[in-house]
């Protein structure tokens, strides 16, 4: 395989030796960091495969805030010129941004969210201030915002209960702020039972209904014991992000990478093991 550089954002682009047609831009979640080992494993599957660095490198801003989503669609564009199918994998922040941004293009053919959400969330500046993660076209996307009333009840904070609270304290504006998942032509979701971060089982279920209710199936993974994180088969555990609670444990995270990793590969049209 071969690797390069990308800029504007700062990123990794892995060219496979067999290209099957296939491409994927893989996003990571909260830390903003390049998913290189993610985009190196796609390729090994025969994808075209780049990861970037969505907030805090150079013109972005330095949290997951006003986001612009043409900084993904870009991307997409790239890969559709040297594939003939385009794919978006995320993890937590970074699947949120997945499908909302599949869901506004129809350059992509597939979506896999690890961790996902199923509504837009807020981000919190440095003064505090609650904006949506995401803009396109330069307007801010609708967004559910945090119930400014809830504290953490551990050390280090789980925040599973501050998006369920903060759901549940503003329907309307959870309402407004859904992802249109329906729009994307494939879903396959990944989400771990004691996720600690927020409830990413409930989230899955929420988009598996949103798709059914429109005539659509939903490929929806999940496991029990497993945490915020999916370890997929040749994966080692990365460390990053915010202090928190995950949840999980390195056996269970890697038994629902083995349970996804199956319905990933059909999906990209993986190579011959």
């Amino acid at each position: 395989m071969n690797r390069a550089e990308l800029t504007e954002p700062n990123g990794v682009r892995w060219i496979p030796d067999q290209h099957r047609g296939a491409g994927t831009l893989v996003l990571g979640g909260s830390s903003g960091r390049i998913d290189e080992q993610r985009a190196r494993l796609f390729a090994e599957q025969g994808c075209i495969a780049e990861s970037v660095q969505w907030f805090g490198g150079p013109g972005q801003n330095p949290g997951p805030w006003e986001i612009p989503l043409e900084t993904f669609l870009a991307r997409i564009e790239g890969l559709t010129r040297d594939c003939d199918r385009v794919y978006i994998a995320g993890t937590s922040f970074g699947a949120e941004a997945a499908l909302a941004t599949a869901a506004r293009t129809p350059r992509i053919a597939g979506a896999i969210a690890f961790a996902p959400s199923d509504v837009v969330w807020a981000g919190v500046t440095p003064d505090g201030r609650q904006v949506s993660h995401w803009t396109l076209g330069g307007d801010p996307l609708p967004f559910v915002p945090f119930d400014e009333s809830w504290v953490p009840g551990t050390d280090p904070p789980a925040f599973r209960g501050l998006y369920l609270s903060s759901r549940e304290a503003s329907p309307a504006r959870a309402e407004a702020a859904a992802i249109a998942v329906e729009r994307i032509p494939v879903v396959i979701t990944v989400a771990g039972g004691d996720d600690q971060v927020w409830p990413s089982v409930p989230h899955a279920g929420n988009i598996q209904r949103r798709r059914s209710a429109r005539g659509l199936g939903t490929t929806v993974i999940t496991d029990a014991e497993a945490g915020h994180r999916t370890v997929l088969p040749g994966e080692s555990v990365v460390s990053a992000g915010m202090y928190m609670r995950r949840g999980g444990s390195e056996e269970a995270d890697r038994r629902l990478g083995d349970a996804a990793w199956p319905a990933i590969r059909a999906l990209i049209g993986a190579r011959d093991s």
